[in-house]
């Protein structure tokens, strides 16, 4: 029998999103149309390899539970486990004066805003900063903080 612990598959921090179902929009054509006649060599081709669809929901969470962790190992961690590198960042400040209290993905989900601190520990920016706090920007959406809906209530 083969050793399967050495060759443990850990899986992916995205998963692809339905890009067929009604009312998802991925930043969708023109590309091409638009640059096909400009002097420059580069714009000469259609671009193939756009990574649209991609909801980085389970990284942001898998950041969030270890915060409090040395960076160079969840970074390690993480690397080999997303499509893009810049999606750790989109959550994720170098210096604690870069950070957000808290980052907007997509339309209605918002997720703390984390830094790493001068030991190289990844902390959360603004702790005081919950479902609570926050209010929704319209009533069609149900508007989420780290995945827990908001507690108040849309106010024109």
């Amino acid at each position: 029998m083969a050793d399967r612990s050495n060759s443990k598959q850990l899986k992916p921090l995205f998963r692809k999103v339905n890009t067929r179902a009604r009312g998802v929009h991925h930043n969708v054509g023109g590309e091409y149309r638009y640059g096909r006649n400009s002097a420059q060599p580069d714009n000469t081709k259609m671009s193939q390899g756009k990574r649209r669809g991609l909801d980085y929901t389970p990284l942001y969470k898998y950041l969030i539970k270890n915060v409090g962790r040395n960076w160079n190992e969840i970074y390690s961690d993480v690397l080999t486990r997303v499509a893009e590198r810049d999606a750790i960042f989109h959550i994720v400040a170098k210096s604690e004066t870069e950070a957000e209290p808290y980052v907007r993905v997509g339309e209605s989900s918002y997720y703390s805003g984390l830094y790493i601190d001068s030991n190289g520990v990844l902390q959360i920016t603004a702790p005081e900063v919950n479902e609570a706090s926050l209010a929704p920007s319209c009533a069609c959406c149900t508007h989420t903080f780290n995945g827990v809906p908001f507690e108040q209530s849309y106010s024109a």
